[in-house]
């Protein structure tokens, strides 16, 4: 028989407990999330995840069928959330693209790159190549989303006569490369030499951005041989 106390669900179940039960996968996830930035994806065992968890490796495979579908939930649950969160500010800014720009660059690393999150993109540069499946899936949920917004504030800054008109693809890449390399920086070799600030690395990549793209400004000599500019 069902007890009839209050502290019981229809199911028999504790508050509590079902509370529990329903914050095991966050748990799990962010023990995953740690494991992955510490050992790598390779190294990591779910064992070690579930013991850090606080439950049984048997409880994890309730919640994941394999080490593939709990790094995805560290994706979704940690950085798809971040480019939604950006997806809907570009829909609705109305300021300068230059200022949607730099609430991008900048969003992007406090929610992210200044973040225990800042390791997977680390991870799948180290890993790739022996996971493709996991490297496929980073790319077209996470790759694919950032590059396309980046292409939408570029050709909104364009159309507006903000920004020069420019191979916007090969732009894609120049704007988010110097970001990965932070990222690798920041997590792998900046105890290696003198001390370095994160802000300042990104006002600069961000002022250099802003004079590149600027519309109406010539720079002479861009792109052209000295040979060239010089008649030779």
């Amino acid at each position: 028989m069902v007890p009839t106390d209050s502290s019981y669900s229809s199911t028999g179940e504790r508050p509590a407990r079902r509370r529990r039960k329903e914050a095991r996968p966050a748990e799990l996830t962010a023990a995953a999330l740690e494991h992955f930035v510490e050992k790598g994806y390779a190294a990591t065992r779910l064992e070690d995840v579930a013991a850090q968890a606080g439950v049984s490796k048997g409880t994890l495979y309730l919640y994941f069928e394999n080490k593939e579908a709990l790094f995805r939930a560290v994706v979704e649950e940690g950085i798809v959330p971040v480019l939604a969160a950006a997806e809907e500010m570009l829909a609705d800014f109305s300021g300068s693209s230059v200022d949607l720009l730099r609430r991008l660059l900048f969003g992007w690393w406090e929610q992210v790159g200044a973040t225990r999150l800042a390791g997977v993109p680390k991870l799948i540069v180290a890993e790739a190549h022996n996971f493709p499946e996991v490297a496929q899936y980073y790319h077209d949920n996470v790759i694919v989303r950032g590059r396309s917004l980046v292409r939408r504030v570029l050709a909104r800054g364009i159309e507006r006569g903000e920004f020069r008109s420019l191979d916007v693809e090969t732009a894609i890449d120049v704007i988010i490369a110097p970001l990965l390399m932070l990222v690798i920086w920041q997590s792998s070799l900046r105890f290696c030499g003198p001390e370095f600030v994160p802000e300042n690395y990104l006002q600069t990549h961000f002022e250099l951005l802003v004079r590149g793209l600027a519309a109406g400004e010539e720079t002479p000599g861009i792109g052209v041989p000295d040979s060239e500019r010089q008649g030779v």
